[in-house]
């Protein structure tokens, strides 16, 4: 165990949510829920300023609704979330070589093994320059844990949270974690916490009390082992760097089921072909192929195959998803799909390739043997069609993603049926924007990529556009001598808005710090 807080939890304030806040300007200050939209949405993240309606993560949008009804509800915006993160984490790289990421928006850094930080003072300043810099580069706020362990360092920066910094001083760590409930330490979810509970355990301090062997009769012997180091705050596990990937797999949950066998059958060749973009996107391939079905009665399948070796080939990907779903019943109606890749490696398999030709070809010439032949009077069209063209199907123009119209510039979704789509024209960098109704198949009117949260200084000689100095937002870099806004162990001084009351600060900081020139500046997803 070590002796210095020189462990660091990083977690972004409502991270979804604030990074819409950020890029529109009208929804500053104001709840903002992010999520799935249909009936069985559920919502991903939600501002504070909709928290304080009792709004929270993975609760049912329709609960949602009820209980902030003119909060704005958004689509998630997954290019924009990840781009701001690979932001994020290149400033905790820079502090260190061992940098743990858990999700897009929370990771753990070892400041020591970086030389960043080695006592109590270094860390902190360490501490409070990360997230000057966060600030500075992305426009969002963090909050961050400091301790000497990771179960500490995470505690620390739920404390903090919005916005703030909480240091756990070695040596105070049994006082502060002991009035805390059970729920508090890792791996303690409802079912443990409710076992405990009915055996009269509800505080980590009563953890600690009720003894090892107590905790091995009512939880077993690695559960109960494990719970009885943590409540006498013993961690010693390590900031493990580039947590190595498992899977890679995609899902969709419809607002209705899914009756039909054929529609099935192409919602999962939908799903492989994103699946394996995804892969792709990461440089992998993988050997299994995983199917998930969810029925309408909740009742859940997963099926696998798995191939002679890795492959990142759609076709591949798409046959072995359609002969698993064969082995499937779908009569009752389906309500969610997944399509997963595991077993994954860095190389293909080329034979499997011309495999997958190879039996798409014969499924080809199987049908077209099968097929009647066409009617001598059926009138071609120029593309090689017969009958005429069926009509496009209408564009979707989902709330809060960008488009950009040819008189009006930039602008994002509000919302969108009966043909028509509303869009607020505004860029993170301008004031809040007017609003418009246009058809949905206006021409004019197009998808666009998000703009960056913070607007970027013009090119200059031997300078990257994107390059922004870290430390250079209005909090300055921290001086030595500097009066820090933290929480030292129990008891600490607590910084104004580092509470849990709804704060609308983390949204209001997005500001040009060039004066102009990146109003224009995109970035792909």
């Amino acid at each position: 165990m070590r002796t210095a807080p020189t462990i660091l939890h990083l977690d972004m304030d409502a991270f979804f949510a604030s990074a819409e806040q950020a890029s529109k300007p009208s929804l500053r200050g104001k709840a903002v829920v992010v999520g799935g939209l249909g009936p069985r949405g559920v919502v991903s993240t939600a501002s504070y300023e909709a928290r304080v309606f009792g709004v929270n993560s993975a609760m049912p949008m329709a609960q949602a609704r009820r209980r902030a009804p003119n909060a704005a509800y958004l689509v998630p915006r997954f290019a924009l979330y990840k781009e701001v993160s690979e932001q994020v984490m290149g400033l905790l790289r820079a502090l260190s070589p061992l940098v743990e990421p858990l999700s897009l928006d929370e990771a753990f850094v070892d400041l020591e093994a970086g030389g960043t930080a080695w006592d109590e003072r270094s860390a902190r300043l360490a501490g409070v320059k990360l997230r000057a810099d966060i600030r500075a580069v992305t426009g969002l706020t963090g909050s961050v844990g400091l301790a000497a362990s990771k179960m500490l360092a995470k505690i620390a920066s739920e404390q903090a949270k919005p916005d703030g910094l909480v240091l756990i001083d070695p040596g105070t760590e049994r006082e502060l974690l002991g009035p805390m409930p059970v729920r508090t330490l890792p791996g303690v979810g409802p079912a443990t916490g409710d076992h405990l509970r009915r055996a009269g355990i509800t505080t980590v301090e009563e953890i600690a009390e009720a003894g090892e062997d107590e905790l091995v009769r009512l939880l077993g012997k690695a559960h109960g082992h494990a719970l009885f180091a943590m409540a006498r705050a013993r961690d010693d596990r390590p900031v493990v760097s580039d947590r190595e990937t498992k899977s890679v797999s995609v899902e969709d949950t419809y607002d209705v089921d899914i009756h039909d066998r054929v529609r099935v059958g192409l919602e999962v060749a939908r799903l492989a072909d994103r699946c394996v973009r995804r892969l792709r996107g990461a440089g992998l391939s993988g050997r299994t192929i995983v199917l998930k079905v969810r029925r309408y009665d909740f009742s859940t399948l997963t099926r696998s195959e798995t191939l002679r070796g890795p492959t990142d080939d759609p076709g591949v990907v798409q046959e072995a998803a359609a002969r698993l779903l064969e082995g499937v019943d779908t009569t009752g109606g389906v309500r969610l799909l997944g399509v997963g890749v595991s077993g994954l490696a860095d190389y293909t398999q080329e034979d499997l390739f011309a495999q997958a030709q190879a039996q798409a070809q014969a499924h080809a010439e199987a049908v077209a043997a099968a097929e009647p032949p066409a009617q001598e009077d059926a009138e071609a069209e120029p593309d090689g069609t017969a009958g005429g063209t069926e009509p496009a199907a209408e564009r979707r123009w989902s709330a809060g993603h960008d488009v950009r119209h040819a008189e009006f510039g930039h602008g994002w979704v509000q919302g969108s049926g009966l043909g028509r789509v509303t869009v607020r024209f505004e860029t993170p960098y301008s004031a809040p924007g007017r609003v418009r109704t246009f058809r949905t198949d206006d021409p004019r009117l197009e998808p666009a990529d998000p703009l960056p949260l913070v607007e970027r200084r013009p090119e200059e000689p031997g300078r990257s556009p994107a390059d922004v100095e870290p430390g250079a937002s209005g909090a300055g870099a921290p001086d030595a001598d500097a009066t820090v806004p933290v929480v030292s162990g129990p008891g600490g001084q607590v910084p104004s808005g580092s509470g849990d009351q709804a704060s609308s600060d983390p949204a209001s900081r997005p500001k040009s710090r060039s004066g102009g020139g990146g109003g224009a500046a995109t970035s792909s997803p």
